[in-house]
């Protein structure tokens, strides 16, 4: 189970078309024909690019350690100790680094790209900069079809889209587009077709794009969101090695590989977005509090959509939960495959419940901080889906056989109040800016 994205895949390399309900995870979608987007030939685009520094891997450590990368909420770094981020590994007589110290040194270099953008540029908007004119409509008709997709597969967040500038409306959308094609990959109707090589194709075909060399109409939108915002490739890439882990791995012993997991699929979308969806010029948080609230959110819907389909999953032989703490619990895998309710069950589910509103409750320490425009959009999918925890509480945890899901009624109800927590201004309370 990873996100839930779409695709199509053909020969050596990959064509796919999808969308995703953004910082929530990616599931539920129809396969969308890809051939419809390959009739315009956009090898000839080269988007303008600086070099950026690459990432090396990065991560988080246990329960509300994993609250937010190296720190809690919007708070100092300093709050995780050295030994909680690293691990001796006794078998092969080596340190190894958790999965909390490798997001955390991810969310540090997203947010000094940022910062460095920020103090040459002094915002994160640019207007589209093709070196051959003649492309230009190929690229608005490439982010109109970006956007028909969004509108398509989710409509809540593309509604919420439509505050933003043309400029970030436009990228959000060609990230949003990129990411579901990518779990479709594992997650779709070809997913039995997929192996680790096509993955590797996709992440040379990713290279390409940001290079400004882009295959099809859809990759050209993305190539020119990179090169227009601070966007760099590492979480991209991360998010296909989150697809290599679905091909080779059905099991988590712990919640730290869980949670380098969830990071994977769905923390990454929230650093993709973030310099896109931009800071509000009046935040007094630091840089990378805000990346961390980002990544605390595409945590929270991960871990909501692992206890949504709990029964899904293991229908097609793979347990999303840590095995230690099913074995503390008194279950195994056998009791998920069996699928009855039991008290032990449910008293398990509600840890887990618990531990996911943990992790939206940091994502909403962050969401303020964004600019005005990005905020519903956010709140927006933040809200509705963090009611999916509370209808499985409602079908009496039992997520085996009954899909827990918003109503629609309940999804316009909760615009209106997404759309006030997105005009709450940024917090004054909170430490100096880190801008520069």
């Amino acid at each position: 189970m990873s996100m839930t994205l779409q695709w199509v895949v053909t020969s050596t390399s990959l064509e796919v078309s999808s969308s995703m309900g953004f910082l929530d995870s990616i599931r539920d979608v129809r396969l969308l024909d890809s051939s419809k987007f390959m009739s315009r030939d956009f090898g000839s685009i080269r988007a303008k690019r600086d070099k950026r520094k690459k990432f090396r891997y990065c991560s988080l450590s246990t329960d509300m350690k994993y609250a937010c990368v190296g720190q809690s909420g919007l708070e100092s770094a300093s709050h995780f100790p050295l030994l909680s981020n690293v691990l001796a590994n006794p078998t092969a007589g080596e340190v190894a680094i958790s999965s909390e110290k490798k997001v955390y040194d991810v969310v540090l270099k997203q947010a000094s790209l940022v910062k460095r953008k920020l103090s040459s540029a002094g915002e994160l908007d640019t207007k589209p900069s093709i070196t051959v004119p003649g492309n230009l409509g190929l690229l608005t008709e490439a982010y109109n079809r970006c956007g028909e997709v969004c509108a398509e597969y989710a409509k809540t967040f593309y509604l919420g889209t439509l505050l933003m500038t043309p400029e970030r409306r436009k990228a959000i959308w060609a990230i949003y587009v990129w990411c579901r094609r990518t779990d479709e990959l594992v997650d779709g109707p070809n997913a039995s077709h997929i192996t680790p090589s096509a993955l590797d194709r996709w992440e040379a075909r990713l290279e390409e794009l940001f290079q400004g060399r882009p295959f099809d109409m859809l990759d050209a939108a993305l190539s020119d969101t990179v090169s227009n915002f601070p966007v760099d490739i590492q979480p991209f890439k991360d998010m296909i090695e989150g697809m290599r882990m679905d091909l080779r791995k059905s099991r988590y012993k712990n919640f730290d590989e869980l949670y380098l997991y969830c990071y994977y699929v769905a923390g990454t979308v929230g650093l993709m977005s973030v310099p896109v969806m931009g800071i509000s010029p009046y935040s007094q948080a630091t840089t990378e509090s805000v990346y961390n609230a980002a990544l605390a959110l595409g945590i929270a819907n991960q871990l909501t959509n692992i206890l949504r389909d709990v029964g899904e999953d293991a229908s097609r032989g793979r347990v999303y939960l840590p095995q230690d703490e099913l074995a503390q619990a008194g279950l195994s895998d056998e009791d998920i495959f069996a699928g009855k309710v039991t008290d032990k069950w449910r008293n398990f589910m509600k840890s887990q419940i618990k531990r996911a509103r943990m992790f939206f409750d940091e994502a909403e320490k962050g969401v303020t901080e964004l600019n005005e425009a990005s905020r519903w959009p956010v709140w927006a999918s933040l809200l509705l889906y963090r009611q999916i925890l509370d209808e499985i509480e409602a079908n009496d945890y039992n997520n085996f056989t009954k899909r827990a899901y918003v109503s629609k009624a309940k999804k316009l109800l909760s615009l209106p109040t997404a759309y006030a927590r997105s005009m709450v201004p940024p917090s004054r309370k909170l430490s100096p800016v880190m801008k520069g």
